[in-house]
C-alpha cells in the first residue's frame, strides 16, 4: 500500500514547538494550500491542511518559518478519532511529515549583500523522525 503526501503550502500561523514527556520536539502546523481552480465567484479556495512535525524538523521549523512562510511537506496521511469533553467521538485526519523544506525568500530587511564567507543558502530540507506503528500483518 502507498501513503504518501506532498504539500505545498502558507503557514496559518507560527509554528508551536512543544516536548514530551520523554524529551522529543513536536510541533503542530496548519497549511493552506489553494486548489487548482475558481469557485463559481472566481475565487480561489484553499483546503488547510493540520500537519505534525517531529525531532529536528520540528525545532528548526519553529526557529526558521513564520505564519506566511512557504513550507514543501513530504510525509503520510495519518488518522486517529478521541472522545472529547462531552463524550462525542472526534475523528482528525492530519499529516505525519518526513521532510519538511523551507521554500520561502528571506524579508526583504535580511537580504544584504552576502559576505564571502556566508554563501547564500538554499532551500533546506530537514528529514523527520517518523513514527511508524507496527503492521497488523506480515
Amino acid at each position: 500500500m502507498i501513503n504518501q503526501v506532498t504539500l505545498v503550502g502558507r503557514l496559518t500561523r507560527d509554528p508551536d514547538l512543544r516536548y514530551t514527556p520523554d524529551g522529543k520536539a513536536v510541533s503542530n502546523i496548519t497549511l493552506a494550500v489553494n486548489r487548482h481552480y475558481k469557485n463559481a465567484s472566481g475565487e480561489i479556495e484553499a483546503d488547510f491542511v493540520h500537519c505534525i512535525l517531529w525531532g529536528k524538523t520540528a525545532e528548526n521549523t519553529s526557529n526558521y518559518c513564520k505564519k506566511g512562510s512557504v513550507l514543501g511537506v513530504t510525509g503520510r496521511i495519518q488518522t486517529r478519532n478521541y472522545d472529547n469533553q462531552e463524550g462525542k467521538r472526534v475523528y482528525v485526519t492530519e499529516v505525519v511529515a518526513e521532510g519538511v523544506r523551507f521554500l520561502s525568500t528571506k524579508p526583504a530587511s535580511s537580504r544584504e549583500a552576502p559576505q564571502a564567507s556566508h554563501p547564500p543558502q538554499q532551500p533546506q530540507t530537514v528529514p523527520a523522525a517518523p513514527q511508524r506503528e507496527e503492521l497488523p500483518f506480515a
